[in-house]
Formats: structure tokens, C-alpha cells, sequence
């Protein structure tokens, strides 16, 4: 179906580079000026631009220009409750090939609403339409002179009650591996590396990377440490992968002070 005229709104506002603040260091060059190359996330609410009504939720794409130059921008499309399917049928993929132009990048993470069975407008089965979707944003990347990078899922919180970090996307992680080895698509494996760190972090420590409030239990959405986390995670594979070179990453073993999180007001 065709975007509105408020979901896009939505879609450019979650578009615009996230700003860090005067705190931030500027970006030095010496020589010829690097070609801005952005980074274009599509994803769900784990990596969403957050607005001030939601606050302290905090999407990872909220936080990922902190470990980026700021020659490599990030433009972030990523939305609430959305599955590989949902975000193709609202046109907002359509929107982000519109803009996507040669030496760019596309980082696609989808698998937490593919998952619901109970809605058809969102769920994927792993091994079929999950692959069959995903190849749409690949070629969709490829075909513009973009390089198209696949991330599983980041986990939720979820232990057992031997307090080990138990994964929650069943064969989602495995059916996206294999299609990345198919297509010659670099991998992030956020899935991975996001339950070895709750297994590091432990049963309570973890409370305090998700959005647990006073009102609130929240084991899928994280808070701005969470975020900041999950967003380092994200920008060490970008380097390991070769998606991006050591020039184009900062700040990977810094502190990254919450503060730098922002929330703007939503546009009506």
C-alpha cells in the first residue's frame, strides 16, 4: 500500500543524521575530502528513531552516528512493529531506493515481527518468504550501486532458570546466515553477539540495557545504555566485516555518555 503523507514525514524526519552535540569532537580531514557515503538502516523497533513521547526507549540506530565519522551519516528507516514483509508492502523500502545512491550502504535487520504467525501482514516463514523478502532489499541495493549488509536480529531478554541467556528468534538468525553465504552478503551477527553479552551481564545487570521503567517491564527495547551497547556492537562488525575501514569508525572502546541521546518531538 502507498505511504502517507505523515508516514512519510515520519520516514524523512527518521532520516536525518543523528546530532551528538557540542561534546562531540569535530571531524578533521587533511587532503582530498572523503565522498559522503550514508548509511541507510531498514529494520524494526530494536533500531527505530525514538520520539520524545517514548523516551527513555531508545533505538541502536538512535546511537550508531557515535561510532561513525561523520563522513558516514546514518539515515535510519527503521520503524516500529514492521517485519521484511510489512516494510516492503508500505512502500517504505521503495522510499529508501529513492534515495540510496552509489557507495552507500544498507543495513537490513528484520526477524522480531516476522516471527507472529498471528498476523499475516507481518509474518515470514525462516526458510522461505523471510529469505524470499530479504533478497528483495539486496537486489533492491545492488541494483543502485549500493552494498547491501544483512544483521540478525539483536535478542531479547530472555533467561532460564539456571540464569543462562536463552535465544528467542528460532530459525530466523540461521535462515539469514545462510541467505547472506548465498548471496555474498556481508553478515553482522548481532544475534550472536547480543546473547553472549546478556549472558556476560547477567540476570539483573541486564535490567538496566532495557526499557525497564516504574511502570514498565520492557525485554525487547533498551534504554540509551542499551542502545549505545547494541549500536557498538553493530559498528565493530561493520569494521570486522570490512563493510566499513578502521578510517570510517571512532570511538569504539570510549564511554559514550547517555546525554548524547536525544528524543525529538514528533511532527503531527
Amino acid at each position: 500500500m502507498s505511504l502517507t503523507r505523515r508516514q512519510v514525514t515520519t520516514a524523512a524526519l527518521a532520516a536525518v543524521p543523528l546530532a551528538v552535540g557540542s561534546t562531540a569532537p569535530a571531524f578533521a580531514t587533511s587532503g582530498k575530502r572523503r565522498r559522503i557515503s550514508t548509511v541507510y538502516i531498514a529494520g524494526d523497533s530494536t533500531a527505530a528513531q525514538k520520539y520524545a513521547d517514548a523516551a527513555p526507549e531508545t533505538g541502536w540506530g538512535m546511537a550508531l552516528p557515535f561510532f561513525l565519522q561523520p563522513d558516514r551519516p546514518v539515515a535510519n528507516h527503521a520503524v516500529n512493529g514492521r517485519s521484511s514483509k510489512s516494510f516492503i508492502d508500505e512502500g517504505r523500502l521503495d522510499v529508501i531506493l529513492g534515495a540510496i545512491r552509489p557507495g552507500d550502504f544498507l543495513v537490513i535487520q528484520f526477524g522480531h515481527n516476522d516471527e507472529k504467525a498471528e498476523d499475516p501482514t507481518r509474518y515470514t516463514e525462516p526458510w522461505t518468504t523471510y529469505q524470499d523478502h530479504l533478497r528483495q532489499y539486496i537486489e533492491g541495493a545492488r541494483a543502485r550501486g549500493a552494498r547491501p549488509v544483512l544483521a540478525t536480529s539483536v535478542e531479547r531478554r530472555r533467561f532460564d532458570a539456571s540464569g543462562n541467556a536463552v535465544p528467542t528468534h528460532g530459525d530466523y538468525p540461521a535462515a539469514m546466515r545462510a541467505l547472506a553465504r548465498e548471496e555474498g552478503v556481508a553478515l553482522l551477527d548481532i544475534q550472536a553477539l547480543s546473547l553472549a553479552l546478556w549472558q556476560e551481564l547477567g540476570v539483573e545487570k541486564t535490567k538496566t540495557y532495557f526499557n525497564w521503567t516504574a511502570t514498565e517491564q520492557d525485554n525487547t527495547h533498551f534504554n540509551p545504555p542499551g542502545a549505545i551497547a547494541v549500536a557498538r556492537l553493530v559498528a565493530r562488525e561493520l569494521l570486522r566485516t570490512r563493510v566499513l575501514a578502521p578510517r570510517d569508525v571512532r570511538r569504539l572502546h570510549d564511554e559514550i555518555p547517555e546525554s548524547w541521546i536525544t528524543w525529538p518531538q514528533a511532527t503531527a
